[in-house]
C-alpha cells in the first residue's frame, strides 16, 4: 500500500499572545511574554498569582448566547481556532465530501471551569440540582464534537488525552488516518482552559508552577539556572491536515508537509521525566524513522522546554544523544517562555509555530535568559535562540511534547517540495 503525503493547508489559534494565528506568530517572533496577574479569580492567597491568560476574549464575539452557554471556556477556544483554520484553508465546503473530513481535537483536562462552577453551586441541603449541559460541557471529547457538528464533518471524530502531549497525539493520529487513506482532510489540534481555582491550586500543590509573582513576564525561563517551574497558559490551535492530491486538486496553499510522528513512554514516574531522557530519545528517533529522515536534516527543534528544573535538563540530554554533533548546528527554542504552558493544547500551538518557522525561515526565541544565569547540567554551546528571533534556512523542524504519566509525542514538518 502506498502511503499518502500529508500537508498543512490551514492554521488557526487563540493564545495568550493574540486571538488569531497571525497575532500569535507576531508575538512569538517579537519575543513577547503573555504572562500577567490572574484575572479570572481572586488568586491573592495562592502561591502563584499569575498566568498566561487569553486577553480580551468574549465568546459572544464569535457565537450566539445560546451556543456559548452550552460550552465550557476550553470549547469556546476550540471553536474559535477551528473557524480560523477552516477559513484559512479556503475550502468550499459546499463542494467537499464531508464524509471524508474529520476532527481529532485534544484536551488534557477538559471543562474544568464548568466542573468548578457546578460544584460551587451545589447545595446539599436543597438537594442535587445540576445544569443539564454539565456533563457535555466538561468531557474532553466535546470540542471535537462541537466542531464536527458546526461544519457537518462526518469523518473520524474523537479526542486524544495524554496530558501535555495530547494535541501532538491528535496531529499524529490525523496524519496517520490521512496517510492510510481513511480521510482526505482532518482538523487536528487541542484546546485548554485551566486557569481556575482548582487548576492553579492543584499545580501549586505539586510545586510545579513558578512562584515569581514579582515578575510574571520573566517567570517562564527555560534552560536558565533560576527557573522555578512552569507558567500556566490557555488557548487553542487548530491545523488543517490534508492529503496532498486533494489539496492540489483544489489549488490550496500549502504551509508545509508533515513527514513523520513519534510516540513513546517514559515508564518511569507520574510527573517527572526520566532524568536521562530515555523516553525523549526514543520518541525523537521514532519520529525521524517514521519520516525517513536523518538527524542532520532537522534545522530547528521546538522543545517541550517547560522551565522546570529537571525536565529541561533531561530534554537537553536527549537531544545531544539523538543528534550528536549536529545538535550544535540546530536552533532550539521554547515558545513556552512566551505563551506559558497550554497543557493539552501546547503541542498544537508549538507545531503551528514550527510550521511557520519552516515557512518563514525564522526561529522564535527562548526569552528571559540572563547572561551568567547558567545551569552546570546544561550545555550552553547549544543554540537555545536566547532572547531574540534568528533568521536561518529552516528545511525541517521537530516539535516535542511530553506529558504527565510519561507520555511523549513528536512531529516533524518540512518545507513542501
Amino acid at each position: 500500500m502506498e502511503l499518502k503525503r500529508v500537508v498543512v493547508t490551514g492554521l488557526g489559534a487563540i493564545t495568550p499572545l493574540g486571538n488569531t494565528m497571525p497575532a500569535t506568530w507576531d508575538g512569538l517572533v517579537r519575543g513577547v511574554s503573555g504572562a500577567g496577574p490572574i484575572t479570572q479569580f481572586d488568586a491573592s492567597k495562592f502561591k502563584t498569582r499569575f498566568a498566561c491568560e487569553v486577553k480580551g476574549f468574549d465568546p459572544l464575539h464569535y457565537m450566539d448566547r445560546k451556543e456559548a452557554r452550552k460550552c465550557d471556556r476550553y470549547t469556546h477556544f476550540a471553536l474559535v481556532a477551528a473557524d480560523e483554520a477552516v477559513m484559512d484553508a479556503g475550502m468550499d465546503l459546499e463542494k467537499e465530501n464531508k464524509d471524508r473530513i474529520g476532527v481529532i481535537f485534544a484536551a488534557g483536562i477538559g471543562g474544568i471551569h464548568s466542573f468548578e462552577d457546578e460544584v460551587r453551586n451545589y447545595n446539599a441541603e436543597l438537594g442535587p440540582k445540576f445544569n443539564p449541559f454539565f456533563i457535555p460541557k466538561i468531557i474532553a471529547d466535546i470540542a471535537a464534537g462541537h466542531i464536527s457538528m458546526k461544519y457537518g464533518f462526518r469523518g473520524p471524530n474523537f479526542a486524544t488525552v495524554s496530558a501535555c502531549a495530547s494535541s501532538t497525539n491528535a496531529i499524529s493520529d490525523a496524519f496517520t488516518y490521512i496517510r492510510l487513506g481513511k480521510a482526505s482532510v482532518i482538523l487536528a489540534g487541542g484546546a485548554e482552559a485551566t486557569i481556575a481555582i482548582v487548576g492553579v491550586g492543584g499545580f501549586n500543590a505539586m510545586n510545579a508552577l513558578s512562584t515569581r509573582n514579582d515578575s510574571p513576564e520573566t517567570a517562564s525561563r527555560p534552560f536558565s539556572a533560576s527557573r522555578d517551574g512552569f507558567v500556566m497558559g490557555e488557548g487553542s490551535a487548530c491545523l488543517v491536515l490534508e492529503e496532498l492530491g486533494h489539496a492540489q486538486a483544489r489549488g490550496a496553499k500549502i504551509y508545509a508537509e508533515v513527514t513523520g510522528t513519534g510516540l513513546s513512554a517514559d515508564a518511569y514516574h507520574l510527573t517527572a521525566s526520566h532524568p536521562d531522557g530515555l523516553g525523549a530519545k526514543l520518541v525523537m528517533r521514532n519520529a525521524l524513522e517514521d519520516a525517513e529522515m536523518k538527524p542532520d536534516e532537522i534545522d530547528y527543534i521546538n522543545v517541550h522546554g517547560t522551565s522546570t528544573p529537571v525536565g529541561d535538563i533531561s530534554e537537553v540530554r536527549a537531544i545531544l544523544d539523538v543528534f550528536g554533533e549536529h545538535a550544535y548546528r540546530l536552533n532550539i527554542s521554547s515558545t513556552k517562555s512566551m505563551t506559558g504552558h497550554l497543557l493539552g493544547a501546547a503541542g498544537a500551538v508549538e507545531t503551528a509555530a514550527s510550521i511557520l518557522s519552516v515557512q518563514n525561515d525564522i526561529i522564535p526565541p527562548t526569552i528571559n535568559h540572563v547572561d551568567g544565569d547558567d545551569d552546570k547540567e546544561i550545555d550552553y554551546k547549544l543554540n537555545f535562540t536566547f532572547n531574540a528571533a534568528q533568521k536561518r534556512k529552516v528545511r525541517a523542524a521537530l516539535s516535542n511534547t511530553f506529558g504527565f504519566g510519561g507520555h511523549n509525542a513528536s512531529v516533524i514538518v518540512r518545507k513542501f517540495e
